[in-house]
């Protein structure tokens, strides 16, 4: 599977409005919630560039957040992949977010994020959604 399969070029955010001046690191509260406002930011794109009702996206960020707290998706080297997979998702999704600043995302390094893969896929589409967290780990 390639990245432009599923990457919605309209939906990419160059420079994520999240900043994290202030935030303490080691502080998990205040980490989820700069996640939190990432995912957010990033659903909002794949809406905006029509891939979710409006009343779909809290439902969405939620999902993705559940995911989050079951281990951390920063999976090292200034990149984070949250992603999730949800009943009103029709089609594999995902979009890129930039943070030239860097997040505190909890990674396994401990490295600030800088590179964002958010991805949403249907239920029961597990093959798909797996496929596409490969690809994303080797480019």
């Amino acid at each position: 599977m390639r990245l432009t399969s599923f990457l919605v070029r309209e939906a990419i955010v160059p420079e994520l409005s999240v900043r994290a001046n202030g935030v303490d690191p080691s502080n998990p509260q205040q980490v989820l919630d700069v996640k939190t406002r990432v995912i957010r930011e990033m659903v909002e794109a794949l809406h905006a560039a029509g891939h979710f009702r409006k009343d779909e996206l809290e439902d969405i960020v939620k999902a993705v957040i559940r995911r989050e707290q079951l281990g951390t998706t920063g999976i090292g080297q200034g990149i984070a992949i949250p992603h999730s997979r949800h009943p009103s998702v029709h089609e594999l999704v995902g979009t890129l977010g930039l943070s030239p600043g860097g997040l505190p995302f909890e990674s396994l390094d401990n490295e600030p994020v800088y590179v964002v893969f958010l991805l949403v896929s249907p239920q029961e589409r597990p093959g798909d959604h797996l496929r596409a967290l490969e690809a994303i780990v080797r480019t």
